[in-house]
C-alpha cells in the first residue's frame, strides 16, 4: 500500500473533503450575507485550512485509538494498527497539520475562524474521542465540533476579528441536529464491530426500540430546524420545499428503522443522511 494511501486513511481524506464542502458552502453564504463578491483566493485558504484541521483531528483520533482499531474489522487495516506508520510519525504529521490549519484560518481569514478551527480540533480529540468508551453522551459532544464547519465558513467571510451572525448559528443548528440520526445510523450498522473496542454509541447501548425511538425524535426535530432559514428570511419557499421533502424522506427512513430494527434499514438511513446534508446545504446556498 502506498504512502499516499496511508496518509489518506490517516486523515480520512473523503470525510475531510465532505467537512470542507460544508465550510465552503458556509463561506459562499457568508459572502452573500456581507454583500461581497466571492473571494476565490479566500475560498482556497479556507478549504486548505479546514482540510488540515479536520485531517489533524482524525489523525490524533487514530493515534489515541490505535490499539482499539486493531480490534475492529472496519479499522484494523489503518496504518497505525498495521505498523505502516509509527506513533511518532503520526504525532508529527497531525501536529504540523493542526498548527498549520489553525494558522491559515486565523491569518488568511480572520482570528475568530482560527479560534473555531482550534475549538473543533480540541473538542473532537480531547472530549469526544475519550468519551466514546464511557458514555453514549459522546455523540452529543462529538456533534459540537461536527457542526462547526459551516459556521466557520460563514465567519471566515466576515471582516476584522470575525463575526458570528444569526445565519452562522442557523447553519450550525441544522448540521448539529442532522448528526444524531446520521451517526446513530452508522453506530447501528457497526454496533457489533464497535463493541469489540468497547464503544457504546447507541443511545441505550443496544439496537432496541428505545434507541430507534431517539433516532426518530431527532429526525423530527431536524425538520423544523432545517426550516429556520425560511423563518428568518434566509431562503424562499422553493428551498424550504426541498428541505421539507428531504426531511420527510429522512423521517420515513427513521420510522422504518423503528418499525423493524433491521441493519438494512439503518444502512438506508445512513446513506440517506449522506445525501440529505449536501442537498439541503446546496439548496440553501442557491436560494440564499
Amino acid at each position: 500500500m502506498s504512502k499516499f494511501s496511508d496518509y489518506a486513511q490517516f486523515t480520512k481524506l473523503r470525510l475531510s473533503a465532505i467537512v470542507v464542502l460544508s465550510a465552503a458552502i458556509g463561506y459562499a453564504m457568508g459572502c452573500r450575507s456581507f454583500g461581497i463578491s466571492m473571494d476565490w483566493a479566500g475560498m482556497g485558504w479556507l478549504v486548505l485550512g479546514g482540510f488540515l484541521v479536520t485531517g489533524a483531528s482524525n489523525g490524533f483520533n487514530q493515534v489515541i485509538e490505535r490499539n482499539l482499531d486493531k480490534l475492529m474489522t472496519r479499522t484494523g487495516n489503518r496504518p497505525l494498527p498495521q505498523g505502516r506508520m509509527s506513533v511518532s510519525e503520526a504525532m508529527i504529521v497531525a501536529s504540523v497539520m493542526g498548527a498549520a490549519g489553525v494558522f491559515i484560518l486565523a491569518y488568511f481569514m480572520n482570528p475568530l475562524s482560527g479560534i473555531l478551527g482550534a475549538l473543533a480540533l480540541v473538542l473532537y480529540v480531547a472530549a469526544y474521542t475519550p468519551l466514546k468508551q464511557i458514555t453514549p453522551f459522546a455523540v452529543f459532544v462529538g456533534a459540537l465540533p461536527g457542526a462547526i464547519p459551516p459556521m466557520l465558513g460563514w465567519v471566515a467571510a466576515s471582516d476584522g476579528f470575525g463575526t458570528i451572525g444569526l445565519p452562522a448559528v442557523i447553519l450550525f443548528a441544522v448540521q448539529f441536529m442532522w448528526q444524531f440520526p446520521h451517526f446513530w445510523a452508522i453506530a447501528w450498522v457497526a454496533d457489533d464491530d464497535y463493541k469489540k473496542a468497547g464503544f457504546r454509541l447507541l443511545p441505550t447501548r443496544h439496537r432496541d426500540k428505545s434507541s430507534a425511538f431517539q433516532v426518530v425524535v431527532y429526525s423530527i426535530f431536524l425538520i423544523p430546524t432545517s426550516l429556520l432559514p425560511l423563518m428568518f428570511n434566509m431562503s424562499g419557499l422553493v428551498t424550504a420545499g426541498i428541505t421539507l421533502a428531504c426531511g420527510t424522506v429522512f423521517l420515513v427512513q427513521a420510522l422504518k428503522l423503528y418499525k423493524d430494527l433491521e441493519i438494512r434499514s439503518a444502512q438506508r438511513l445512513m446513506f440517506g443522511s449522506f445525501i440529505y446534508l449536501p442537498v439541503v446545504q446546496l439548496a440553501l446556498l442557491i436560494g440564499y
